[in-house]
């Protein structure tokens, strides 16, 4: 390893941790991240060192020559690093995905805990999917995220915990000249016949394309095809003008060039928010994060639930429980 290579206390933290539990399980369990990437992060670090840290058999885990020399030093290293953050009294920075650029409700949360913790510093991400955004929250390369939690890979939900943010209605996305454009809002019986685009074949938005699918079945709707995700306001319009396919959106999507975007309704489905983080993450910005919700929540309904609304079952139950 070159001596100007930073050392990432993550990675000692890895190895530590699989060191003293001599079980890869255990110790992504000790660190509330996947087991995937507690693996990736040890063996990065043997990379960087240039040495065999462990030997990794079916039956067991033991430690190399090299594993025994490091892991004093480690602990050593990380008694230091979490000795200088306290003695300064500055956490490091909060990563929060807001999904993606132009979202309202992560924004506005985001925009409010700023107010509540102006000595944290919170930075914005913008992951395109909690699906995503799940791997990188379990992984510790970021600490909360929005979205559908009902919706992720149980796998993932057993690692992460949540606060319900808003059940936010639901819109299409048309091009401006599409026959559904001049309606003010568009019955989901109108879109019969028509492909919409939800994401499909994008595996950080896994979520979204499944309450897509479950919206559309039984109503003669079609999921479109996969596409590359478009980045940015012309791509989208390219997109558009190509395909012309409604996009399945929510009524905050920020506009877009020759389109127009309509509530749907008859009925209006509504799309599960919540605040998901890393379970064990204690942090001076997420508390500021979790008192944004609840304080905007209550002041604008987010989580009221007018009569005649559709979610699917699995997301009510989520919510409910952590509301």
């Amino acid at each position: 390893m070159s001596a100007r290579t930073p050392m990432d206390p993550r990675l000692l933290r890895a190895f530590v941790a699989v060191a003293e539990e001599l079980h890869f399980t255990r110790a992504a369990a000790r660190l509330y991240v996947a087991q995937q990437a507690l693996s990736r992060d040890v063996r990065r670090l043997e990379r960087e060192l240039g040495a065999e840290l462990f030997v990794r058999t079916t039956r067991q885990v033991t430690l190399t020559a090299d594993g025994e020399r490091l892991l004093p030093l480690a602990r050593r290293v990380l008694a230091a690093h979490d000795e200088l953050l306290a003695a300064f009294d500055r956490p490091r920075p909060l990563l929060v995905d807001l999904n993606s650029a132009g979202l309202a409700t992560g924004r506005r949360v985001l925009h409010r805990a700023r107010e509540l913790a102006p000595d944290c510093e919170l930075m914005a991400r913008y992951e395109s999917g909690l699906t995503g955004a799940a791997a990188e929250l379990l992984a510790g390369r970021l600490d909360a995220s929005f979205g559908r939690f009902a919706g992720l890979d149980p796998a993932l939900r057993s690692g992460l915990e949540q606060q319900p943010v808003r059940y936010e209605p639901m819109a299409v996305v048309l091009p401006d000249d599409h026959r559904l454009a001049a309606l003010p809002e568009v019955p989901l019986a109108a879109l019969a016949g028509e492909e919409v685009y939800a994401g499909a074949g994008n595996p950080r938005t896994r979520e979204w394309t499944d309450l897509a699918l479950q919206l559309f079945e039984g109503r003669g709707i079609r999921i479109a095809p996969p596409l590359p995700l478009p980045v940015g306001d012309e791509e989208f319009e390219r997109i558009m003008a190509k395909t012309r396919n409604p996009v399945l959106a929510v009524v905050d999507f920020p506009a877009m060039p020759r389109t127009v975007l309509r509530p749907l309704v008859d009925p209006v489905p509504l799309s599960p928010v919540s605040l998901v983080w890393r379970k064990g993450l204690v942090h001076p910005g997420l508390t500021a994060l979790r008192s944004a919700v609840t304080g905007i929540a209550l002041a604008e309904g987010w989580l009221r639930r007018a009569p005649g609304r559709w979610i699917p079952a699995i997301d009510l139950e989520a919510m409910t429980v952590h509301e």
